[in-house]
């Protein structure tokens, strides 16, 4: 017997180079359903959260999901010996109710780009990040290795750094089998905690305030 590795995963944009073979195996979406830069796109409802974990935006009011342990640091930061939100979990009513989290910065991709050539012609990362920034408010960009650095990409985000704790379980639900339980399943634990992304009045990232809105996506799940 033999046997043929077909998995792996791909950029969002090289979907289309995958998309005939995984419509064949039942998947209904098209290619640019899941990545566009030219009309909302999953793409648009997934975020980077605090620079390391995913996160999606469940609602017109940017309301988002991720993992417990993802909103760790930030429930940790706000928590006091009076309100122990890591030990009694947190749930805000209403908007005025939510806590701006000070330093936590989600992430919206924009549009990826290869650019390889542009740095085999002379241009340098530094270059190409500074053109890439300017051409939006709150635009963050960054040049990555990909495919054992043979291939270079740009990666064009929006940056939010006005985001405010939602709710988050206590930490025996939210952290329930800690590390053990995290790579085992089915899990039995509720690892989630919620977040609302906020705007200024033109929907742009903006500084905390309290006149900022909540953020409307251009797609939530």
């Amino acid at each position: 017997f033999s046997a043929v590795a077909d998995e792996g995963t791909l950029l969002p944009s090289l979907i289309s180079s995958r998309i005939k073979d995984m419509k064949s195996k039942g998947f209904k979406l098209s290619a640019e359903d899941i990545y566009s830069i030219n009309q909302a796109s999953l793409k648009d409802a997934v975020v980077l959260f605090d620079g390391g974990c995913t996160g999606e935006i469940v609602s017109e009011q940017g309301l988002l999901l991720t993992s417990h342990h993802c909103g760790y640091d930030a429930i940790q930061a706000l928590s006091t010996v009076e309100h122990a939100y890591l030990t009694d979990g947190f749930w805000a009513m209403n908007h005025t109710e939510e806590l701006y989290c000070p330093g936590l910065k989600v992430h919206i991709l924009q549009r990826m780009e290869e650019v390889t050539d542009r740095l085999a012609a002379g241009e340098t990362k530094a270059d190409i990040i500074a053109k890439a920034e300017a051409e939006g408010i709150g635009f963050k960009a960054t040049v990555e290795s990909m495919y054992y650095g043979n291939i270079a990409y740009l990666f064009v985000y929006r940056e939010f750094t006005d985001v405010r704790l939602v709710g988050a379980p206590p930490t025996t639900i939210g952290k329930f089998g800690a590390d053990n339980d995290n790579w085992i399943w089915p899990r039995h634990t509720g690892d989630f905690s919620v977040f609302r992304i906020y705007a200024d009045k033109d929907n742009n990232p903006a500084d905390y305030s309290a006149e900022n809105r909540p953020y409307k996506p251009v797609r939530h799940f």
